[in-house]
């Protein structure tokens, strides 16, 4: 077996085809189709099952792509460090975000990065789950994750901030009257809500309960910028970090009362890079609200 092989498995695996694999590799087709064949006869399974819409990984195919997927990461590390010289680095960085957290703090900390390292190529992904964020960084899949504090938060952690929730209302709801909104002024309001999955749903569940309100769903979305922009319009009322609302829609947000925050933390990876450590140090130097002294953790 070899990095080559696992390479190929991944990009067939997220493009859902051979051609489309070897296209974004800029391989031969026939040579990536043989690389496959010869990986699933040395492992001695079916990677991969053919189905009407594509090539869609087995059981045992996506209990292997995990593993590969750590040990490209790992390979492409190694080859950035082996390459870095006194004043440049050239390799790449992977960063998770938990969704709706550091919104408007990681653009302007990934262009300083970008600045003193104009040849790491970063590439970012959002995800809903703070659990799967957290085995992710367990298992040393990403470089860095941001996300909000959590039960399983490591010990070696870095708390950047606290993250303020907020109310997001349609134009001429009479809570824009208030500066603060109570919680339970909403009673009655739908919501727009998040993935079943979501820590952003979680906490809006929790919040509700703990105010003795009934969640009335109106929508449920995968992005924080739908949840908002369906509020704005008035489909429901929605709960967001406060940096997740683009400052076009600053007027229709109240905070709450009782306050709800959330600490975020950046956790690194073991044995981290320059690049994360960069990233790390540019995260700090970001503008982060002050915990507000009466607010309890939600």
């Amino acid at each position: 077996m070899s990095l080559r092989q696992f390479e190929y498995a991944l990009a067939v695996a997220e493009e859902g085809s051979v051609t489309a694999a070897a296209e974004r590799l800029h391989v031969a087709q026939p040579s990536m189709s043989q690389q496959i064949r010869g990986l699933e006869r040395e492992l001695g399974v079916d990677l991969f099952a053919r189905t009407p819409t594509g090539l869609v990984p087995t059981v045992v195919g996506r209990a292997f792509l995990r593993e590969a997927e750590a040990a490209v990461s790992a390979a492409r590390r190694a080859r950035a460090t082996a390459r870095a010289g006194a004043d440049e680095l050239v390799g790449e960085l992977t960063v998770a975000v938990q969704m709706g957290f550091g919104t408007r703090q990681l653009p302007g900390a990934l262009s300083a990065l970008r600045r003193r390292f104009p040849r790491v190529e970063v590439t970012v992904f959002e995800e809903p789950s703070s659990a799967e964020l957290e085995r992710l960084c367990r298992r040393g899949v990403v470089d860095l994750a941001l996300m909000a504090a959590c039960e399983r938060t490591p010990a070696d952690a870095h708390h950047l901030g606290d993250e303020e929730f907020v109310v997001v209302l349609g134009a001429g709801h009479p809570q824009l009257a208030a500066d603060r909104v109570e919680l339970r002024e909403l009673e009655g309001e739908s919501w727009v809500r998040f993935d079943r999955d979501s820590a952003l749903d979680g906490v809006l569940l929790e919040v509700l309960r703990d105010n003795e309100l009934a969640p009335a769903t109106a929508a449920r979305v995968s992005q924080t910028a739908t949840a908002v922009r369906w509020a704005v319009h008035g489909l429901g009322v929605t709960l967001v970090p406060a940096s997740a609302v683009p400052h076009r829609d600053e007027h229709l947000v109240r905070p709450v009362l009782p306050t709800v925050s959330q600490p975020v933390i950046a956790v690194v990876r073991s044995s981290a890079g320059p690049a994360e450590t960069a990233l790390l140090e540019f995260l700090r130097q970001e503008t982060w609200p002050e915990p507000t002294p009466s607010s309890p953790a939600s």
